[in-house]
């Protein structure tokens, strides 16, 4: 039910193994950083439009571009022919695929986006994953830690997964769209193609192909 390829297209990305080595999606999260120690080799192949940071432990495809005043931390990954956008904070532990957009006062931390994922503006995604085309509108947020701290369960009607994770945001599946002002809350599970619309506080599993309205 919660296998990565019930949420992903494996053919949209460049890290597949992570997608392989998964039983439920969400063990993809704790797998980041130790694929990057062994995987990553650092190097620019980006186009930078005036200053930027770029961590010594980044890799930037061929034709991505990015913008004055982008920080890319590090270890984080990105694919080629991206946006990075004016402001973008990419923190630790991220890996973007190809022809994704990161804009403006967006922030990304222990995150892995599949080919051509789009956080344009004002988002915050934190431990989550976005699938391919999946599009966050400007000011959505992806909650990661439950307020009480405690593990993030997943329930379902007939039983409780104890992911093992206390930080933990959101999986969104290929092609799903959020709303702009949206919430989702920690171990929130969005299925393919589905819709929230603007300035929903969503918590819970979403099978694919729905919508939910304010």
């Amino acid at each position: 039910m919660f296998h990565p390829n019930s949420y992903l297209d494996p053919q949209e990305t460049d890290h597949q193994i992570l997608l392989k080595k998964s039983i439920y999606v969400w063990d993809i999260l704790p797998q980041i950083a130790s694929y990057l120690a062994e995987h990553l080799q650092p190097a620019n192949h980006g186009i930078i439009l005036g200053h930027a940071f770029i961590g010594k432990d980044v890799y930037i495809g061929k034709n991505t571009i990015i913008e004055e005043g982008a920080m890319i931390k590090g270890p984080a990954w990105i694919g080629e022919g991206c946006e990075l956008r004016k402001g973008c904070y990419i923190r630790e532990n991220v890996i973007v695929g190809n022809h994704a957009v990161i804009g403006n006062s967006c922030e990304l931390k222990n995150a892995f986006l599949l080919n051509e994922a789009q956080v344009p503006h004002f988002n915050y995604v934190g431990d989550s994953i976005l699938g391919y085309r999946a599009h966050l509108g400007a000011g959505v947020i992806l909650s990661n830690v439950r307020l009480d701290r405690q593990e993030i369960i997943i329930k379902t009607p007939t039983e409780k997964i104890f992911t093992g994770l206390k930080k933990f945001g959101a999986i969104l599946g290929d092609r799903v769209e959020i709303g702009c002002n949206s919430v989702l809350s920690p171990g929130s599970m969005i299925g393919r193609e589905s819709i929230i619309y603007p300035m929903v506080s969503w918590h819970g599993i979403l099978a694919e192909k729905s919508i939910v309205k304010k």
